[in-house]
This record gives structure tokens, C-alpha cells and sequence, in this order.
């Protein structure tokens, strides 16, 4: 029942769970209905034998006391059976009256304690009314004739002295009270029917109000990301335990914004910080083999020496190849740090791509395309940058044994276009594949190793994506740009 539960939505909860409680308080309302009913009906027949018991005792009683009736033989009550037969005409009851011994005096109407050859009343029967501390037994039957009571009591003299016994049968007339009920139970079912029709009604609306405060703030939870542009929560007349919760929500949106912003800046510091070292680490190394050529041209270097012309060049070449070096670091540094805003314009991708491509003379490089055009919006400068370092990444990785052969391909989709960077190069290792489109420098004798980097930052601010393959026999980065 619980894991049932535990996959109905909490709406559909609320809505059954409410339906059940009305239902259950239906049931419950209309069973106390009932046996209320039935128990004000017991007593109202209650109440009506003993007042007609009564009345017929009193009745008896007058005709004993006026008929001397009392210490005579049992024979003489005979002689009066008229004025007692009036009784049951005057108050429209059967009765008998037995004397202590269990004798019938008068008889209306036989009860079933009697004994059948002689209409006397069982002595261990009579025995136990006389033994009862109100003298009295009531018994219920249901026979033949129909459902009665049976009332036995004792009749007492003026002196509170017992003289004989009364049998009273009381018939209760339960067809009026039963119709009644059921009458009220009829229209009872109807009004509840309706209130419970009210119920599913009211039971839909309300759980879909609770409902949808809670679906509102699952959708948000289900779009908050560290690196996301969180948006709060704003809803009006919430339920108090919905709007706490939104509160807390809210809250945690804010600090949330305070630590993404904390963790980008400090992201953007360690990442400026180990740019600074890699830049200090490339261009410390020219700085040796500067001073060891200078160390050594003074050591070599001797006045009128007829090869000190061609020391002077050798001394001046080495410089100005190492002064390159340095200047490729800071140039390269310099690209990446002030990358420009993308200025897109409708652009031939195919011409753009082909004429960036024409300046690696002697490199094996082959275009594939099946269009000879493809307008999409580009920034022209940024794309050749994106081309050439790529083409220069795979250059720089292959084999130097090895000329390494590389294909761009360009094919046209639906709704974008894709261009392949595939090489049969050494691939790339393992160790640092997480890393290549991070702003570090690369482990290449040659080259800063930011380019992957730039061409990364690019892709993103057009809108495109970029990915890689790698193995040993090669590597191939796959750009997507929307048309």
C-alpha cells in the first residue's frame, strides 16, 4: 500500500485522500443516524409498556380491592371475568393474572413460561421473578404471531403485600417507526450523495491549487544550477507552509548567486594565475640560452679577428630567434586575454574556409564539401583564427617523421552545419584530453597552446559547439554552427 502510494503523484493523493475522508464521515454520520434512531425507538417503547403496565395494574387493582377479591377462594375471580375482560376492551391489551403458586386467575392471553396440560406458571420461572429485586422480568419474543415483549411482575396489596402475578405482552407496532427511518435514511443518502459530489468537486480544485504551488517550485528546483541565471520564485496567495518553503528557496537562490559568482572569480584568478606562470616559465626560457650566447660571444670575441663578422651574425641571429620566441608568448597571451566581440555577418563558410587554409603552403591538406557555398552568419576574422588554430595544433602534434595528412570536411544539414578537423597524427594523450580547452599552456616544444582555448571561447560566442575524438591513429574535432 505504502510503495502504491509512493508512486501516485502527491496531487492525486490529496484529491483520494480527501474523497475517503468525506466518505468515511458519511458512514459514520449516517451508522450513529441509525443506531440513534434505534435506541430512541427502544426507549420510547420502553416508556409506553411500563405506562400501560401501569394503567393495567392500577386497573387490576381496583377491581381486587372493589371486588374483595383479596384472602378469597381463586375460583371466585371467575365471577368477575366480565369487569376484567372490560379491561382489555378499555386499554386495548391482553393480559393474565396468576396467583403466588403459578395458578391462572384471569387469562387473556397464555405467555409461553406456562405449563401446557394445565396453563400454570413454571415454578423455577416463577421462582426467579419472585428472587429479582424489582420483582419484575422482561423477556424478549419473536414467534408466529409476531415480535413482543413479555412482561412478568408481581402485584402487591395496599401493604405492599404480594398477592399474584401479571403477565402483560406488549406488541410492538415497529412498522410505522421502520417506514420513518427509512424514509429519513432515503433522504439522508440523498443530501449525503450530494455533499459527496460536492466533495470530489471541491477535492479536484483543491488539490490542483496545492498541487500547482508545489509543480511551480519543483520546475524551479529542476532549472537551479550553479551556473545558471536562477530566477526566485514569486507566488502570490500561497499556502503559510508553501510560502516558507518558497522563502527558503528564495534564500538559498541568493546565496547561491553569492557563491557562483565567488567560485567564477575565483576560478578566473587560479586561471589567470597559472597563465602567469606558464608566461613567466616561456619566456624565461629564451632568457638562457640569451645569456649563454652573449657569455660565450665575449669569450669568443677578440679584436682583429677576421671571423668576427660571422660571429657577430651567428651572435645576432640566435638573439633574434629567441626575442621571437618571447614575442610569439606575448602575442599569443595577448589573443586570448582580448578576445573581440563576434560581429556576425551572412558569410560564405566554405570561400572563408578555403582562402584560410591556402596560407599553409607544403602542408597536406585536402577541403572536402559538397556545396560550393553556405551562407551562415560568421565573423570572417574569428573563423580564420578558429581554422588556422587548428590546423596548426594538428601540425604542431605529428610525428616528426611523419608529414601528417589533415581533411576538413563541411556538410549542410537542416538546421546547421558541421566541419570536421580530422588528422593522422599521434592522437591525443590521455593524461591531458580533459584539459586541451582549458586556458593552460601547452607541453609542445614549439607554440603557446592557448589556441584550442581561443578557438573554444569563439565557438561559444556564436552560439556553436565544439568536440573531439581521439586515438593513436589520429584526431578529429567536430564544430556545429546554426544556420
Amino acid at each position: 500500500m505504502i510503495s502504491l502510494l509512493r508512486r501516485i503523484s502527491l496531487r492525486t493523493q490529496i484529491f483520494i485522500s480527501m474523497i475517503v475522508l468525506v466518505f468515511l464521515a458519511c458512514l459514520l454520520i449516517l451508522a450513529a443516524t441509525y443506531f440513534q434512531y434505534q435506541n430512541e425507538s427502544t426507549d420510547y417503547n420502553n416508556f409506553r409498556l411500563n405506562r400501560k403496565e401501569n394503567q393495567l395494574r392500577k386497573q387490576i387493582d381496583y377491581l381486587v380491592k372493589k371486588n374483595d377479591l383479596l384472602g378469597k377462594n381463586d375460583s371466585i375471580w371467575s365471577l368477575h371475568k366480565e369487569e376484567f375482560t372490560a379491561v382489555i376492551k378499555i386499554h386495548k391489551v391482553n393480559y393474565s393474572v396468576f396467583n403466588l403458586q403459578g395458578k391462572p386467575l384471569f387469562t387473556s392471553f397464555l405467555p409461553l413460561k406456562v405449563i401446557a396440560n394445565n396453563y400454570s406458571l413454571k415454578a423455577d420461572f416463577l421462582s426467579a421473578i419472585l428472587e429479582k429485586s424489582d420483582r419484575r422480568v422482561l423477556e424478549e419474543n419473536n414467534d408466529e404471531i409476531g415480535r413482543f415483549q413479555s412482561s412478568y411482575s408481581i402485584l402487591k396489596d395496599e401493604f405492599d403485600k404480594p398477592y399474584g402475578v401479571l403477565f402483560f405482552p406488549y406488541f410492538e407496532d415497529v412498522s410505522f417507526s421502520e417506514n420513518e427511518l427509512n424514509t429519513f435514511l432515503q433522504s439522508l443518502y440523498q443530501i449525503y450523495l450530494l455533499m459527496l459530489v460536492v466533495a470530489i468537486i471541491m477535492a479536484y480544485f483543491i488539490s490542483k491549487y496545492i498541487s500547482r504551488s508545489l509543480e511551480t517550485f519543483r520546475e524551479k528546483i529542476d532549472q537551479t544550477g550553479l551556473l545558471k541565471e536562477n530566477e526566485k520564485i514569486k507566488l502570490k496567495n500561497a499556502p503559510r507552509d508553501i510560502a516558507s518553503l518558497i522563502n527558503s528557496y528564495n534564500k538559498m537562490i541568493d546565496e547561491l548567486e553569492k557563491s557562483a559568482e565567488l567560485l567564477a572569480r575565483t576560478q578566473r584568478e587560479q586561471a589567470w594565475q597559472e597563465m602567469a606562470k606558464q608566461v613567466a616559465h616561456e619566456i624565461k626560457n629564451p632568457l638562457t640560452p640569451m645569456r649563454l650566447t652573449v657569455q660565450s660571444f665575449q669569450n669568443r670575441f677578440s679584436e682583429g679577428d677576421p671571423d668576427n663578422t660571422k660571429k657577430i651574425e651567428d651572435f645576432s641571429q640566435i638573439l633574434l630567434e629567441q626575442i621571437d620566441t618571447m614575442s610569439d608568448v606575448a602575442n599569443a597571451f595577448s589573443n586570448f586575454a582580448t578576445l573581440p566581440k563576434s560581429k556576425l555577418v551572412k558569410s560564405d563558410l566554405v570561400e572563408i574556409t578555403r582562402r584560410s587554409l591556402e596560407i599553409f603552403e607544403g602542408a597536406d591538406i585536402e577541403l572536402k564539401t559538397s556545396d560550393d557555398q553556405i551562407l551562415i552568419p560568421l565573423d570572417k576574422t574569428q573563423w580564420i583564427r578558429v581554422t588556422t588554430n587548428i590546423i596548426q595544433n594538428a601540425l604542431q602534434a605529428a610525428k616528426q617523421e611523419k608529414k601528417v595528412k589533415i581533411q576538413v570536411g563541411i556538410k549542410k544539414n537542416s538546421d546547421h552545419v558541421k566541419i570536421t578537423f580530422t588528422d593522422d597524427g599521434i592522437g591525443i594523450p590521455k593524461s591531458i584530453q580533459s584539459k586541451i580547452f582549458e586556458p593552460k599552456f601547452t607541453t609542445k616544444s614549439k607554440g603557446m597552446g592557448l589556441g584550442l582555448g581561443i578557438v573554444k571561447n569563439i565557438i561559444d560566442s556564436i552560439g556553436g559547439t565544439i568536440k573531439y575524438t581521439t586515438s593513436k591513429d589520429g584526431t578529429s574535432f567536430i564544430i556545429s554552427l546554426n544556420l
